[in-house]
């Protein structure tokens, strides 16, 4: 059995400097900070632009003959604004737990970074071409990105396990009186 400081010789071999660093807890949480305000923007815009389609009482989005479409656009704003979220949230949660393997770690970020874009892309997809009040093919990416949703959270869940509670004193210091 090889301690952490010192990793066998398969895991040096397989593990280059370039992944070493892409898998740091540091990178993953910044990543994962511009990945979740990013698509946090996107999918709120894309909200507004639903909104916009109300507002402007658009066919192409109002008709009942189109409500597969209405319904997979406004899945694809939800789901795409909750896993943002989501991905804010795994950025703390790396930051808290740097004991967590850097393997689990990684492939969980990949797999949230992953069901982030497959999900929304397969619901805004499946409404973009409808057949006979079907969704497009597109929906296809939403299983997928389920499966990859829920792969990122078991590894996230277990990886709760290294959470550490910092020892240092939280907020801003206190000024000492005279």
């Amino acid at each position: 059995m090889t301690s952490p400081a010192h990793p066998s010789k398969s895991e040096t071999a397989v593990e280059s400097p370039r992944l070493r660093a892409l898998s740091h807890p540091e990178a993953i949480a910044r990543r994962h900070l511009c990945f979740g305000w990013w698509t946090l923007l996107v999918f709120l815009t894309l909200g507004l632009v639903l909104e916009g389609l109300h507002a402007f009482k658009v066919g192409a989005y109002l008709k009942v003959s189109n409500e597969t479409r209405r319904l997979m656009w406004t899945l694809a704003h939800a789901h795409g604004t909750l896993l943002a979220l989501v991905s804010l949230g795994f950025a703390s949660m790396v930051r808290l737990t740097p004991e967590w393997p850097a393997r689990q770690r990684a492939v969980a970020s990949a797999c949230l970074r992953g069901a982030t874009l497959l999900m929304p892309a397969g619901f805004f997809l499946g409404g973009l071409f409808i057949y006979s009040g079907d969704p497009g093919l597109g929906i296809l990416l939403v299983p997928v990105g389920g499966i990859m949703l829920f792969a990122g959270v078991i590894l996230t869940a277990l990886g709760v396990a290294h959470f550490r509670v910092d020892s240092r004193p939280s907020g801003p210091p206190t000024a000492k009186r005279k």
